[in-house]
């Protein structure tokens, strides 16, 4: 059957389209876009002991090198800093408190949280040795140095709401975690909402008391990484990972090394880190269905203290929030 000159040229038409259309998905979104890519920007942190041995140990900078790109580490001083990074696009992977990562995302920042780097105690309410603050109700009226937008803060809105208290019934001061523990040592405040390893430091250093501690209120420490660069990016979003499980599993396995770049890297002598590594878990870096409940029970609070819009839907935004196919993907 011949086939007229007309249709002829609609069925060539329609061949060349339908070869570049194979082309371009051999060559599109469903790889990395990681030919543009010459560096990539992550946090480290003195809360994130395990950071400091991937900035130390260079393991990032060692998967990435047939690749071509470059590793750059760049400081965060608390959670609330590492989220201003990653919404600035300064950084494409911070490290944060899973409460802190889940306030960021319900204000709109594009994030997934990926990875476990730690299960820790690492904040309480702390006063100084010769304080008369003995439980949550005594903090009424008193002055209390906090990190917005950080896990201290959230444990303490937890805690005063166990108490059918709220941050009116108190007066907060804004100050980064290592501000927060000079002011406590001035007395300047009564209480800090306090932060490892700066915790440890004030409690070894000046003999400064954890009044009111509860573990269980402690969010999960997470790796965040930038909603688009794990899109475009998948492969090199789990390198991160295999590099970050590459450095915990370093530091369970050589514990004295382990301290002493902690030491070096966070300027805290050995007592200090010591305290603060007795109570890190680096034990289990899944992230999944536990860290979405522990973040629901968060949310609740952050509802109630009208921290996040009153009409947010805190069970997806956790959703949105927990990313476990990364990490999935490197354990298979």
């Amino acid at each position: 059957m011949k086939i007229g000159k007309g249709k002829q040229i609609v069925f060539a038409i329609v061949m060349v389209l339908v070869v570049l259309q194979l082309a371009g998905c051999g060559n599109g979104i469903s790889k990395d876009v990681s030919s543009s890519i010459t560096k990539i920007k992550l946090d480290y942190a003195y809360y994130n002991p395990v950071s400091l041995v991937l900035k130390e140990k260079g393991f990032l900078e060692q998967a990435l090198k047939a690749d071509g790109i470059q590793g750059e580490s760049v400081l965060s001083a608390g959670s609330n800093k590492a989220l201003e990074y990653l919404n600035s696009k300064s950084i494409d992977f911070g490290s944060t408190a899973g409460a802190a990562a889940l306030l960021g995302k319900a204000n709109g920042n594009l994030i997934k949280s990926i990875y476990v780097y730690s299960t820790p105690e690492w904040t309480a309410l702390v006063t100084k040795a010769d304080s008369t603050i003995t439980k949550v109700e005594d903090l009424k009226g008193k002055k209390i140095a906090v990190t917005k937008g950080t896990d201290p803060y959230i444990f303490l809105l937890r805690i005063l709401d166990q108490a059918g208290l709220t941050e009116k019934d108190v007066e907060l001061v804004q100050l980064q975690h290592a501000d927060g523990k000079a002011a406590l040592e001035k007395g300047e405040v009564d209480v800090w909402a306090g932060l490892d390893p700066f915790m440890a430091q004030t409690e070894v250093e000046q003999g400064s008391k954890l009044v009111i501690r509860d573990a269980s209120l402690n969010t999960y420490g997470v790796l965040n990484v930038r909603e688009s660069f794990a899109s475009d990016n998948p492969e090199l979003t789990k390198k991160v990972i295999e590099a970050y499980e590459q450095a915990r599993k370093w530091a369970i396995g050589n514990v004295e090394e382990f301290k002493k770049i902690v030491s070096e890297q966070s300027k805290q002598t050995l007592p200090v880190v010591e305290k603060v590594i007795e109570r890190t878990d680096l034990s289990n870096p899944v992230i999944g269905d536990t860290q979405k409940n522990a973040l629901n029970a968060a949310g609740t609070v952050l509802l109630k203290s009208g921290i996040i819009p009153d009409n947010t839907d805190i069970a997806k935004v956790v959703d949105e929030l927990i990313d476990s196919q990364y990490f999935t993907k490197i354990t298979q």
